[in-house]
């Protein structure tokens, strides 16, 4: 079997196609697209939905249980910049195909990915041990070419899946064992890139804007007050997730559950905790409030949408800008999140 691949941007909606598979975006589910970013879908993320359902793979690019061996090319369409849902997808989706069967370390990866994609990874975690945080590692600092760049992830993050499954297979830990890595030249340097970040997070910190927002309540009763950070361009690529350990730094000692980062004007990110209990819900409403009186002051119709965790996978946790970028600037945004927050 011969696989291609494609990449689209974040949110593309895409329909079913003979020879095609769409994994991690495609705005639905159908036979081969699988996608959890819209309202309606599962509670899952791309790669438990290839092992939840994997009739929407076999039944549109295997029908009647061809053999794999006379499968024509596949072309397999995902985001850019995929990350580890969506590689953890793409090989899940690609083991499926080759084996006609879901086994158990399929299962486990799976049931990681989930963990790793909802954020909900334990904060106790040793983030130098645990898989999430080593791809991240792998694939930091990389300046090529777009398409490069997602050829370059598609390539090491097989691999890595590859590895992960086969650990998974023994029955080992996948979670959090730094052994994983061991003996493995390129892993062993992405384990202690994540250990030296930590030092990187304290100084992003240190320039970073400490805010405390009233924020939504999951259950949807009243407000919960949660320490939150504003950092521009920060150096650690771990930087939610080291911001949400810090018990010490943050000022009601239950570490930053909301962390809005502004990358090079370019994107934006705002994201709570779903240990804190509390979601976003709203934000993106007043931030596209805000976009379109934007848009009528510069004379378009175009509406840039920014993305917010409308689904029950996400339920409302963050807040994204749109693929194209955002006409607004940061004090802005910022401006519009501590009026959302506000007791």
């Amino acid at each position: 079997m011969v696989a291609r691949f494609d990449f689209v941007g974040f949110g593309t909606r895409c329909a079913s196609e003979p020879g095609r598979l769409v994994l991690d975006v495609g705005m639905t589910m159908a036979p081969g697209v699988l996608d959890h970013h819209f309202a309606e879908a599962e509670s899952e993320c791309a790669a438990s939905l290839v092992v939840k359902h994997p009739e929407l793979v076999l039944d549109h690019l295997r029908p009647g249980g061809r053999p794999a061996d006379a499968l024509g090319p596949v072309t397999i369409v995902t985001h850019t910049l995929p990350d580890f849902d969506a590689l953890a997808a793409v090989f899940l989706a690609l083991r499926l195909l080759e084996t006609g069967v879901v086994d158990e370390g399929m299962r486990t990866l799976a049931e990681y990915a989930k963990l790793a994609d909802s954020a909900l990874l334990p904060a106790t975690i040793d983030l130098g041990a645990t898989p999430y945080a080593v791809l991240r590692a792998l694939f930091v600092g990389v300046r090529k070419a777009p398409e490069e760049i997602n050829a370059g992830r598609i390539s090491e993050g097989l691999k890595f899946m590859r590895h992960l499954h086969a650990r998974a297979s023994e029955g080992g830990d996948i979670t959090e064992d730094r052994t994983l890595f061991a003996g493995i030249d390129r892993y062993e340097q992405a384990v202690r890139k994540v250990d030296q970040d930590n030092a990187w997070y304290q100084g992003d910190v240190h320039h970073a804007r400490k805010i405390t927002l009233h924020l939504p309540n999951i259950s949807g009763a009243g407000r919960t007050a949660v320490d939150g950070l504003i950092v521009v361009n920060p150096h650690s690529f771990l930087f939610k997730e080291w911001a949400r350990r810090d018990r010490g730094g943050s000022p009601l000692g239950r570490g930053f559950s909301f962390v809005f980062q502004n990358f090079l004007g370019l994107r934006y990110s705002l994201a709570v905790d779903p240990a804190a209990g509390v979601n976003l819900r709203g934000l993106a409403e007043v931030i596209n409030g805000l976009e379109s009186r934007a848009a009528e002051a510069a004379g378009t119709d175009d509406r840039l949408r920014w993305y917010g965790g409308e689904c029950p996978f996400f339920n409302h946790r963050l807040v994204v800008s749109p693929h194209e970028g955002t006409r607004l600037s940061h004090d802005e945004i910022a401006a519009a999140v501590l009026r959302f927050g506000e007791a």
